[in-house]
């Protein structure tokens, strides 16, 4: 679904206004990098409550987003010179900041380029392998 944000909320989230008729929330931990009051956001309905609003994520379910995330991680490997200065034991704050997802997002990405050969883990960093070394 798609919609757009009306309000901020410290202590909720994002309310959000579907198709002009529904209303709907994307909870505080689901929200990742920057979102702001008059977005227009795509989302995904996780649930809908009793009283018929709606509760979102902006992130695609599990299976489909663990290669988003790990794309995401390359892609900061490549802007960052092959490094990502913190492991997956990283304080999950930490992790939230620069990566914009959360730890458990985070260590199954790692886990998906690890498995493909694609990264290694240092003892405070991760690495990533080029081609041929």
């Amino acid at each position: 679904v798609s919609g757009i944000v009306y309000e901020d909320s410290d202590n909720f989230g994002l309310f959000v206004a579907v198709d002009d008729l529904y209303s709907a929330l994307i909870p505080k931990n689901e929200l990742y990098g920057e979102v702001r009051i008059g977005d227009r956001v795509s989302c995904r309905v996780t649930r809908v409550r009793e009283d018929g609003k709606l509760s979102l994520s902006l992130r695609e379910k599990a299976y489909l987003q663990m290669s988003i995330d790990a794309d995401h991680l390359m892609r900061y490997l490549e802007a960052n010179r092959g490094e990502i200065p913190f492991t997956d034991k990283a304080d999950p704050a930490l992790i939230r900041e620069k990566m914009q997802m959360s730890k458990n997002e985070f260590k199954k990405a790692v886990g998906n380029l690890l498995k493909a050969g694609k990264i290694q883990i240092g003892k405070d960093k991760i690495v990533q392998i080029k081609n041929g070394k």
